[in-house]
């Protein structure tokens, strides 16, 4: 059996202002309508696989469930970190808790936010590497180079043990240009994708080996697992103690067991915008252009347009990104110093470092349309059948119009049922609560006034999503 772990951590540095903190690309529709975390489980249809287990964080958990959610999938395991501790912890809480159910499954651990254009070609190298898991083989699938790539660490390849599959000599750090050449021209070396095939008990038996300290954290860790609706949570205390490593220093560097396995079916890490600007599909003059986009005498530029219409006249080497609250406009050659413009939204507590306009909750949305001193108005979205906590607010009070749909509101001590055009008022102080028992999502405007409207005024009573501590 194979086991997919799906590594769903993130920043939403490298992609800002398309990605946040708290809405990092793997759960974007960056390269089709469907996210990279839901595109990463739909190009394993061709496996025989079990359900999938996610590693991700709190911040994550609820955007994560939903997803997997719409592809139908109802049985997936979510793993929650409560901090992050690198690829090899996150690794070990998805093996031991496959070994405590009597399983010894072929895992295979694969990042939430890659791009493989060939599917078919991806799952036939996977399928290759069955029997060296089965063998008690650690497999690594090294990326085929196009290009002396300075961002990426290297894999060297050693003796040939069957056809495309070679024993790994050694992994390399990223090099400087004239290094990659020099690997490039070789032939013997493949970029390292982070993608991994081992049985379970293999895994551990190496961490056991060579990084026992991080086993018996782990261990320790998943000793005490809470289930939590679709949840799985560690043991904070002990999980916090653990090492931070990554899978290539702990094991992979110092097993004798590691093969590397050639892939070429179209990878991309998604690393930047003009990674991300390669894989789109591109016009005669080398443009992409996502959304309603009209240039003239442009060249070779990124253009994500968002929900307005984005024109360019006479410009080329540009990535210009437009969102519901921020616009960024860029070298092509410089994108990557985008991470130094969020580190700056950061230092100065700016909402746009964490938080699209747009928020999702696991009730459904909400969309900030204005703001000013005193007030905030917020179009908020419910789905079918959900319900937000029973809450109160110290410092502002809240006016609801039901635009469509129907509400159940509960407005102190009394509850009342809401449909298209109706409204209540909530005072500041007064418990309650807001609740979609219809069929079709709610929708409805909130004015909220007061003294302070940050998120975190929010006293919460009762939850079903897990949030009342």
């Amino acid at each position: 059996m194979i086991l997919p772990v799906i590594m769903a951590g993130g920043s939403g540095t490298r992609l800002w202002p398309l990605s946040r903190s708290k809405y990092p690309k793997q759960f974007i529709p960056l390269t089709s309508e469907n996210s990279m975390l839901q595109e990463t489980i739909l190009r394993l249809s061709s496996l025989k696989t079990s359900a999938p287990t996610l590693i991700c964080n709190e911040d994550h958990r609820f955007i994560a469930a939903e997803q997997i959610r719409k592809l139908g999938i109802n049985d997936a395991s979510l793993i929650l970190e409560p901090v992050g501790r690198n690829t090899a912890p996150a690794i070990a809480l998805a093996a031991i808790r496959a070994l405590k159910a009597n399983q010894d499954p072929i895992l295979l651990v694969l990042a939430a936010d890659h791009e493989i254009k060939q599917a078919d070609v991806f799952c036939q190298v996977v399928q290759n590497a069955i029997p060296l898991a089965n063998e008690g083989k650690l497999v690594t699938f090294g990326i085929v180079p196009t290009h002396a790539e300075t961002g990426y660490g290297y894999i060297c390849r050693g003796d040939e043990i069957g056809a495309e599959q070679f024993k790994v000599q050694k992994f390399v750090e990223k090099p400087d240009a004239t290094t990659a050449q020099e690997y490039l021209d070789s032939g013997l070396y493949y970029w390292n994708s982070g993608m991994f095939m081992f049985k379970a008990s293999r895994y551990i038996d190496e961490l056991k080996l060579h990084r026992p300290d991080i086993y018996a954290a782990c261990e320790l860790a998943m000793g005490e697992e809470h289930p939590d609706l679709d949840f799985v949570r560690v043991n904070e205390d002990a999980f916090k103690a653990c090492p931070d490593d990554s899978i290539d220093y702990a094991v992979m560097e110092k097993t004798q067991d590691a093969v590397v396995i050639p892939l070429d079916a179209g990878w991309s890490d998604v690393g930047g915008f003009a990674a991300l600007h390669d894989v789109k599909e591109q016009d005669a003059d080398g443009n992409a252009f996502i959304g309603d986009v009209k240039s003239v005498d442009t060249k070779n530029t990124l253009v994500v347009a968002g929900e307005k219409l984005v024109t360019t006249v006479g410009v080329e080497d540009l990535v210009i990104v437009n969102t519901k609250d921020a616009v960024l406009v860029s070298h092509k050659d410089e994108c990557q110093k985008v991470k130094q413009i969020v580190a700056q939204l950061k230092a100065d507590e700016r909402s746009e470092f964490e938080f699209h306009r747009e928020v999702f909750r696991p009730w459904g949305s909400y969309d900030s349309l204005d703001n000013g001193e005193r007030y905030q108005v917020k179009r908020i979205t419910v789905k079918p059948g959900a319900k937000l906590s029973v809450q109160m607010h110290h410092h502002r009070a809240e006016h609801w119009i039901v635009v469509s749909g129907t509400a159940m509101v509960t407005n102190g001590d009394k509850d009342i049922l809401l449909t298209e055009n109706q409204s209540t008022y909530i005072p500041v102080g007064v418990i309650h609560a807001l609740e979609n028992p219809g069929k079709v999502p709610l929708e409805l405007i909130e004015v909220q006034s007061g003294s302070y409207l940050g998120e975190d005024d929010i006293v919460r009573f009762e939850d079903r999503y897990g949030r009342v501590k």
